[in-house]
């Protein structure tokens, strides 16, 4: 997967500015997709330069014009291609799981504080996954259905915590 398909599934469902797409990212996208600010701005402007967006230049009085972009036909098109493809199947970099393996060279309390420290952040993240859940749940019948992909998605992100909780209860018993 790439930031530009991330890109246009946002701007699929709304139009948006290049903050506003950050802020998905900050409180959706972000717990399964991860992208920098000027990592953002930067794509938007090649998409733009593609063809694949429109940019609306709105008028602030007190800040800096806000630009809304919104999906071309060619964007939508482009999005839809690439929702057609096959997903490669996930592959992890986790550098907790690395030091783990080769923690045999290394004292026992400095794993045991570096799981504590990740359990802490899982810990984290699975609370505010329950709270996104909450919101969902408290939704009515017809907005449950336009959202139940998404609920899907966050559902994978309740459930990886909750195993990775129960993983790291195995690893610390170990240690």
């Amino acid at each position: 997967m790439s930031l530009r398909h991330a890109i246009l599934t946002l701007l699929a469902t709304e139009p948006g500015s290049g903050y506003d797409i950050v802020q998905h990212f900050k409180q959706s996208l972000g717990y399964f997709w991860n992208a920098k600010h000027q990592q953002v701005y930067l794509e938007l402007r090649r998409l733009s330069e593609e063809g694949w967006l429109d940019c609306q230049v709105e008028a602030q009085s007190d800040k800096p014009d806000r630009k809304v972009y919104t999906l071309t036909d060619s964007g939508m098109a482009e999005l839809q291609r690439w929702l057609r493809e096959p997903a490669a199947a996930n592959k992890i970099n986790d550098a907790l799981l690395v030091k783990l393996y080769g923690g045999t060279l290394i004292e026992a309390d400095n794993l045991r504080d570096e799981l504590a420290r990740h359990v802490d952040i899982h810990q984290q993240t699975l609370h505010s996954l329950r709270e996104i859940e909450k919101l969902y749940l408290a939704l009515d019948d017809a907005q449950k259905a336009q959202h139940r992909l998404p609920y899907l998605t966050l559902r994978r992100g309740i459930l990886g915590e909750e195993a990775w909780l129960k993983w790291a209860d195995e690893v610390a018993a170990e240690l």
